[in-house]
């Protein structure tokens, strides 16, 4: 293969992991704020780490997450809404690529009071047997705070 193909094929390779990884993040909010578990639990790799830090800790491997998830957060929060925007993405070699993105997201907790997060998500991303998802998410949370006075609720009508 002459050294243009090659290069043209590395730049299509890039090109299809870059659309990947940005619907892993997609994913991520869809997933936990549709509680579809299968869309979740499949952007971790079966020994991923989630590091989603104070005040809830960090969980590894499929069984942490889903101990994260049902025992932690679900119970926490009555409905969530994830907006991630900025999204970088830096490549390590063909199967490793790192992200980072921005992360707001609205919340009702058990007890109704809404609240508002914003975050910074780190990924490290790996390609495995042809696949990419997620081996480690670094989460450091900015702000989470009451919103006085606000409602979650469907418009009337």
């Amino acid at each position: 293969m002459s050294a243009a193909v090659e290069e043209l094929v590395r730049r299509v390779d890039e090109l299809e992991s870059r659309a990947a990884l940005r619907d892993l993040v997609t994913d991520y909010c869809r997933g936990f704020d549709t509680h579809d578990w299968d869309t979740f639990i499949g952007i971790w790799h079966e020994d991923a780490i989630w590091e989603i830090g104070p005040p809830f800790g960090a969980f590894q491997g499929h069984e942490g997450i889903r101990e994260a998830v049902f025992d932690v957060l679900y119970p926490a929060w009555r409905e969530t809404h994830h907006l991630a925007s900025n999204l970088k993405i830096e490549f390590d070699g063909p199967d490793r690529a790192r992200g980072v993105c921005d992360v707001d997201c609205m919340g009702a907790a058990a007890d109704d009071i809404v609240q508002m997060i914003s975050a910074t998500y780190t990924d490290d991303f790996e390609r495995r047997d042809g696949v990419w998802k997620i081996a480690k998410r670094h989460v450091v949370i900015h702000y989470f705070n009451p919103v006085p006075g606000a409602e979650m609720s469907a418009p009337e009508g």
